[in-house]
Protein backbone atom coordinates (compact mmCIF):
# COMPACT_ATOMS: atom_id res chain seq x y z
CA UNK A 1 0.00 0.00 0.00
CA UNK A 2 2.27 3.00 -1.14
CA UNK A 3 -0.68 5.47 -1.61
CA UNK A 4 0.67 8.76 -2.46
CA UNK A 5 -1.28 11.89 -0.48
CA UNK A 6 -1.21 15.39 -1.03
CA UNK A 7 -0.11 17.71 2.16
CA UNK A 8 -4.33 19.01 2.64
CA UNK A 9 -5.25 14.85 2.42
CA UNK A 10 -2.20 14.32 4.75
CA UNK A 11 -3.27 17.00 7.19
CA UNK A 12 -7.38 16.00 7.12
CA UNK A 13 -6.04 12.72 8.29
CA UNK A 14 -4.12 13.76 10.98
CA UNK A 15 -7.18 15.78 12.39
CA UNK A 16 -9.21 12.93 12.43
CA UNK A 17 -6.96 11.06 13.72
CA UNK A 18 -6.42 14.03 16.62
CA UNK A 19 -10.12 14.37 17.17
CA UNK A 20 -10.63 10.62 17.31
CA UNK A 21 -7.73 10.73 20.23
CA UNK A 22 -9.47 13.34 21.70
CA UNK A 23 -12.77 11.80 22.11
CA UNK A 24 -10.50 8.42 23.77
CA UNK A 25 -8.59 10.59 26.27
CA UNK A 26 -12.71 11.95 26.86
CA UNK A 27 -13.99 8.64 26.96
CA UNK A 28 -10.81 7.04 29.21
CA UNK A 29 -11.00 10.02 31.83
CA UNK A 30 -14.56 9.57 31.92
CA UNK A 31 -14.76 5.52 32.86
CA UNK A 32 -12.14 6.53 35.27
CA UNK A 33 -14.12 8.81 37.34
CA UNK A 34 -16.74 6.04 37.27
CA UNK A 35 -14.59 3.50 38.24
CA UNK A 36 -12.43 5.20 40.97
CA UNK A 37 -14.70 3.97 43.84
CA UNK A 38 -15.76 0.61 43.41
CA UNK A 39 -12.78 -0.68 41.14
CA UNK A 40 -10.05 0.65 41.86
CA UNK A 41 -7.57 -1.62 39.23
CA UNK A 42 -10.64 -0.75 36.49
CA UNK A 43 -10.28 2.90 37.83
CA UNK A 44 -6.31 2.76 36.87
CA UNK A 45 -6.35 0.84 33.92
CA UNK A 46 -8.64 3.74 32.43
CA UNK A 47 -6.31 6.27 33.67
CA UNK A 48 -3.19 4.84 32.23
CA UNK A 49 -4.88 4.89 28.72
CA UNK A 50 -6.25 8.23 29.18
CA UNK A 51 -2.81 9.32 29.66
CA UNK A 52 -1.70 7.08 26.46
CA UNK A 53 -4.49 8.84 24.29
CA UNK A 54 -3.69 13.28 25.96
CA UNK A 55 0.34 11.72 24.60
CA UNK A 56 -1.13 11.26 21.03
CA UNK A 57 -3.30 14.07 21.04
CA UNK A 58 -0.06 16.54 22.23
CA UNK A 59 1.98 14.56 19.09
CA UNK A 60 -0.30 15.73 16.84
CA UNK A 61 -1.06 18.58 18.34
CA UNK A 62 2.65 19.39 17.99
CA UNK A 63 2.34 18.43 14.22
CA UNK A 64 -0.61 20.19 12.94
CA UNK A 65 0.30 23.43 15.66
CA UNK A 66 3.87 23.28 16.38
CA UNK A 67 4.64 25.16 19.93
CA UNK A 68 1.11 25.02 20.97
CA UNK A 69 1.71 23.23 24.27
CA UNK A 70 5.49 24.81 24.97
CA UNK A 71 4.53 26.54 27.58
CA UNK A 72 3.21 23.03 29.55
CA UNK A 73 6.82 21.45 29.86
Amino acid sequence: MTDVVDSDELLRRIQRARACAQEEEKTWRTRRDSLRRDDPDGAHEAAVRSVAYGAVLRVLDEIVTPGRHADEG
